[in-house]
């Protein structure tokens, strides 16, 4: 799974439509915007649909909208 678009945020929470890059399938769900969910967790989800998770050798995670040290 990858992000697809951003919906909403307010601070580091937001709301994202993720998309498998396997199967195309979309799912709305919610994340936390720093490094760490942008490179570990948001790879390692399985699609609902195909249950596969992205190739890590090939996923490129999104920027954060703020530094990770800075406080929000």
């Amino acid at each position: 799974m990858h992000i697809k678009e951003i919906i909403s945020q307010d601070r580091r929470d937001f709301t994202a439509i993720y998309i498998c890059e396997h199967c195309g399938h979309e799912v709305t769900s919610y994340g936390y915007d720093d490094m760490n969910f942008h490179k570990n967790v948001i790879p390692g989800k399985c699609c609902d649909k195909c249950g596969k998770q992205a190739d890590k050798d090939k996923y490129r995670p999104l920027e954060t909208k703020y530094p990770d040290s800075m406080q929000v």
